[in-house]
C-alpha cells in the first residue's frame, strides 16, 4: 500500500492556480481587444474565481504542510511564500473589484483598469511563485 505524505499536498495543487490565473489573464486581454465577444469577459471572471479558490487552498497547503528548510532552501522557501502569497491578495483583490463591478449598474472605466491591472500583477507573481518552487523542488535545494 501506498502511503500518502500531507507534505505532498502543496506540489500537488500548484498547478491549478498557475493554469487557471495565466490562462483566464490571456482570457481577460482577448476580452480587451474583442469587446463585441462578451464570452470572453465572461470567462475571463469565471477563471478568476476557480483561480482565486484555488491559489488561497494552495497558498494554505504551502503555509500549513510544507516542511521548514534551512540556509540557501530556506531563504528561497520564504521568497516563494512572499510571493505566493502577494499573488493571492492580488488575485483576491481582483475578484473583489470583479463582484463589485457586477453589482454595479454601469461599468466604471477605472476599477476596470485598475482590476485588469491586479490581475496582471497576480499572473506574474503566480508564475514567478511557481518558477521559484520549481525550483525549490526541483534545483535540488530541497531534500527530498
Amino acid at each position: 500500500m501506498i502511503a500518502f505524505d500531507i507534505s505532498h499536498l502543496h506540489p500537488m495543487l500548484v498547478h491549478f492556480p498557475i493554469a487557471l490565473l495565466l490562462v483566464g489573464f490571456l482570457t481577460e486581454i482577448a476580452a480587451l481587444v474583442y469587446k463585441k465577444e462578451t464570452h470572453f469577459a465572461q470567462f475571463s471572471f469565471y477563471l478568476l474565481l476557480l483561480g482565486t479558490l484555488a491559489i488561497i487552498v494552495t497558498w494554505l497547503s504551502g503555509a500549513l504542510f510544507t516542511p521548514h528548510l534551512e540556509g540557501a532552501a530556506g531563504e528561497l522557501r520564504e521568497t516563494h511564500e512572499h510571493v505566493g502569497m502577494a499573488a493571492t491578495i492580488l488575485a483576491i483583490v481582483t475578484l473583489a473589484i470583479r463582484l463589485y463591478q457586477l453589482r454595479q449598474p454601469t461599468e466604471n472605466a477605472l476599477l476596470q483598469k485598475i482590476s485588469v491591472a491586479t490581475y496582471a500583477l497576480a499572473a506574474l507573481l503566480v508564475a514567478l511563485a511557481g518558477a521559484l518552487g520549481g525550483n525549490l523542488v526541483h534545483g535540488n535545494l530541497m531534500p527530498m
